[in-house]
């Protein structure tokens, strides 16, 4: 598809929605078109351009706008950018809130778990000894019956 079919014709003498001027003129002597840059440091930022391009470059360059127009973008960049770091640096203390907040309970539920660990060996001594006593006392069962038997098989 033709450039100029595509982007319509800047030779009207008119400004047109498409971004051409008729006072401002390429070297190749078509009216210069407005474009945006659209990545790197200025990007957003408006410039006078060749039609052609990028099928031909007569090196036409101009910046819309004084010095004022572009300082004030620069600043308008840098206010967001500002913004971002500062919604970031929240973002990062909220993090670091949070992380203080689960430390302490991590040393909560470790304090827990050290009680616990304490109870089971308690709990562990005590078994141990309720079993020495319930073999102590079968025994203490076991010696009357025993008696009891040679006694009765005397008196026989």
């Amino acid at each position: 598809m033709d450039r100029a079919k595509h982007r319509g014709s800047c030779n009207s003498g008119l400004s047109s929605s498409r971004g051409c001027l008729s006072n401002l003129k390429c070297k190749c002597g078509t009216d210069a078109m407005v474009r945006t840059v659209k990545n790197g440091p200025n990007s957003r930022m408006k410039f006078y351009g060749c039609h052609s391009w990028p099928d031909a470059d007569y090196g036409f360059f101009k910046w819309i706008g004084g010095v004022r127009e572009i300082e004030d973008e620069l600043r308008f960049q840098l206010f967001e950018k500002e913004t971002t770091i500062a919604e970031l640096e929240m973002q990062k203390q909220m993090v670091e809130e949070k992380v203080k907040k689960l430390q302490l309970k991590k040393e909560n539920i470790e304090e827990d778990l050290q009680e616990l660990k304490a109870e089971v060996s308690q709990m562990r001594i005590e078994l141990m000894k309720s079993s020495r006593n319930a073999k102590n006392f079968s025994l203490a069962l076991m010696l009357p019956w025993v008696l009891f038997g040679i006694i009765v098989m005397y008196l026989k």
